[in-house]
């Protein structure tokens, strides 16, 4: 399975896609799609939706990790990053791509095993749970690598747990 992880943002908005390959996590690209906050935010809006679309035509995942609504105390900041969120949403499911959410405590949890981790804690574990050779950039693409390795960390379990609960019934 490929994931394409999405950490949704108006200024940066962090990519990154990830497959498992007999048992290894592989990342076969990452990165930031950067708007100008000199732009509208329409037109920033749009531009992360395009370029969403190309790394989704590119890549053709099998499916989109993205975080889940959260709660902030800047309200103008909220909105703008659910405007965000809604474009990402809007292109996965245009694509005809299933998206997952996760929650950020489900996603350092997942990938640094402790879910109060700063984000330079999760930036070097996605460093070396895809075997990086330097610490993915901007920031917000190893939060979304994070997200697609949360994914696949979620569907193994999955894979595991069903046939116990067969076995249970």
């Amino acid at each position: 399975m490929l994931v394409l992880g999405v950490d949704p943002g108006t200024t940066v908005t962090g990519y990154g896609l990830v497959r498992e390959e007999k048992g290894r996590l592989v990342s076969l690209e990452f990165g930031g799609i950067i708007t100008s906050p000199r732009r509208d935010l329409p037109q920033r809006l749009y531009k992360i939706y395009q370029e969403l679309q190309g790394i989704i035509r590119r890549g053709r995942p099998d499916c989109l990790a993205v975080e889940g609504l959260f709660f902030a105390k800047n309200v103008k900041s909220a909105l703008k990053l659910g405007q965000a969120r809604g474009v990402v949403l809007l292109a996965a499911v245009e694509a005809g791509i299933e998206v997952v959410e996760y929650s950020p405590l489900e996603v350092k949890g997942a990938v640094t095993g402790y879910g109060g981790a700063d984000k330079s804690q999760v930036q070097r574990m996605v460093q070396s749970l895809l075997r990086l050779k330097r610490l993915p950039e901007p920031p917000d693409a190893a939060d979304a690598l994070a997200l697609a390795i949360c994914h696949i960390h979620s569907l193994a379990l999955k894979r595991k747990i069903e046939p116990l609960k067969k076995e249970i019934r």
